[in-house]
């Protein structure tokens, strides 16, 4: 195994009022770092999510891991076959290529920190998927980007039954 080191000169400091907010309620994200402000290190964003609203249906990344730190409320996650119940406090890592997904619990609102490590340049990916939700591109467009940014969506017999 290599380790690779980030480069870059200057700490990252991102004031909450300076972060870009994407969506009003149900689905909130505020980008936070991305790639290429990291040096390849990580990408992070937070994700609030009203009362049982879906923040990413089942994909996996090929070259990443994903971290979901609970802020406050509570989250489905689904990580594999396997759904986890996270609550404020916990957190979840999944490993490059396994199956997740997330959504606010039923009758719960999930305030997420997420990261993605190594870092892959991913804001772009979340402007694409509110043109999606402002009918400005296809839903389908999303799969023709799905290598660029690492996000490769499949189906999931154990999240759709408990979704």
């Amino acid at each position: 195994m290599s380790l690779s080191v980030p480069r870059f000169d200057d700490s990252v400091v991102m004031r909450e009022a300076g972060a870009e907010v994407l969506g009003p309620a149900p689905v909130t994200i505020r980008l936070l770092a991305d790639s290429s402000a990291t040096g390849g290190a990580l990408t992070t964003q937070r994700v609030t999510l009203a009362d049982g609203a879906d923040g990413a249906r089942p994909h996996f990344h090929k070259g990443s891991a994903e971290m979901f730190f609970m802020l406050d409320g509570e989250a489905l996650l689904l990580s594999g076959d396997d759904i986890v119940t996270a609550e404020r406090g916990d957190l979840v890592v999944v490993p490059p290529g396994r199956p997740h997904a997330f959504a606010a619990a039923p009758g719960a609102d999930a305030d997420i920190l997420i990261v993605l490590t190594p870092g892959v340049e991913r804001f772009e990916y979340f402007r694409h998927l509110r043109r999606i939700r402002l009918g400005e591109v296809p839903a389908d467009s999303i799969l023709d980007v799905q290598d660029l940014y690492d996000n490769h969506f499949l189906s999931s017999p154990a999240w759709d039954a408990r979704r």
